[in-house]
């Protein structure tokens, strides 16, 4: 025949467990004794492993990477997201560094400039994704520096593409050879003059 449950156990008035009816003056004797609950998390723990449960488990620790002190269960939290010294990469570059830093690195390395293959523009990095968006195509020839035109050439070079056309400089080439002639003549021409009237002098006397 059936017993009514609350009939065969009693809740524990330490440790709030249910225990058979027949055994809890036994049981709370031997609880109340022995144990004592955890004043963090609840769980029922050996008086005599009490404190070292607290400082495995609840203790206040150190993060590895910056030093300071916090409660243990939100130590991976703030190593994952919060500690200035864990290490974070760069959205220009990439480069891994300390959190604390990367402000500063990405101001920098913002600044720099790529060229742009569709405009042959020199576009800042952190343009770079709404330049992409909005480019059509075309250059710009009032953008850009000297130097900026020779690193175009130079790549368009190095991959084989087209060149830009140069001024030839074939001008300046025959203008030092007629003035050469110019001149080799016109002392050719004195050096006869001269020579011929000293001859002539030369006769006379």
């Amino acid at each position: 025949m059936a017993i009514a449950s609350e009939e065969t156990t009693r809740i524990c008035n330490h440790c709030d467990r249910a225990i058979p009816t027949s055994n809890i003056d036994l049981h709370y004797a031997h609880c109340s004794r022995n144990l004592e609950k955890c004043k963090v998390c609840g769980d029922m723990i050996p008086k005599k492993h009490a404190e070292e449960h607290f400082f495995n488990t609840h203790a206040p620790v150190a993060c590895s990477l910056c030093s300071e002190t916090m409660e243990r269960e939100i130590l991976a939290i703030h190593k994952g997201e919060n500690c200035p010294q864990r290490i974070v990469t760069c959205e220009f570059c990439e480069f891994p560094l300390p959190a604390i830093d990367l402000a500063e690195h990405q101001e920098v390395c913002g600044n720099r400039t790529e060229l742009c293959h569709l405009c042959n523009r020199y576009i800042r990095l952190r343009e770079r994704y709404n330049h992409e968006s909005r480019c059509t195509g075309i250059a710009d020839n009032n953008v850009g520096s000297s130097r900026d035109v020779r690193a175009i050439e130079r790549e368009e070079r190095e991959e084989g593409g087209p060149r830009r056309q140069r001024p030839e400089r074939p001008n300046y080439s025959r203008r030092r050879i007629l003035f050469t002639i110019a001149i080799t003549g016109i002392a050719v021409l004195l050096g006869s003059l001269f020579f011929q009237k000293k001859t002539d002098s030369s006769q006379v006397h």
